[in-house]
């Protein structure tokens, strides 16, 4: 059965740092892209990074560019979202999603993810 298991948030001041986990479980890690996506109360649910399982190739949304990094460790199949220089705007419920493809021209797209974790409450203060 597909389980994706996020870990790692909480509240942290503007400027800290973060590091989010997502085990993954049930599926061949390799053979499907991942993402990252996170959603505030009353906002849509926006693509924050995803990285392709297969190659290591990363995507990032322009808000979060040079201040997140995506990775993953293949052998613990795990997904890891590392966000740093933290600011309010990032304050969200972080989700850990998986596509039934390998590659996502439109990664952005939750409707191009066909399972979800429970998420991860990321609370960043002024």
């Amino acid at each position: 059965q597909v389980q994706l298991v996020e870990s790692g948030g909480g509240s942290v001041q503007a400027g800290g740092s973060l590091r989010l986990s997502c085990a993954a479980s049930g599926f061949t890690f390799s053979n499907h892209f991942m993402g990252w996506f996170r959603q505030a109360p009353g906002k849509e649910r926006e693509g924050v990074a995803g990285i392709s399982t297969a190659t290591g190739s990363t995507y990032y949304a322009d808000s979060v560019q040079g201040r997140f990094t995506i990775s993953r460790d293949s052998a613990k199949n795990t997904v890891h979202l590392q966000m740093n220089s933290l600011k309010p705007e990032d304050t969200a419920m972080y989700y850990c999603a998986r596509s039934a493809y390998s590659f996502l021209s439109n990664w952005r797209s939750a409707n191009n993810y066909d399972y979800w974790g429970r998420g991860t409450q990321v609370t960043v203060s002024s």
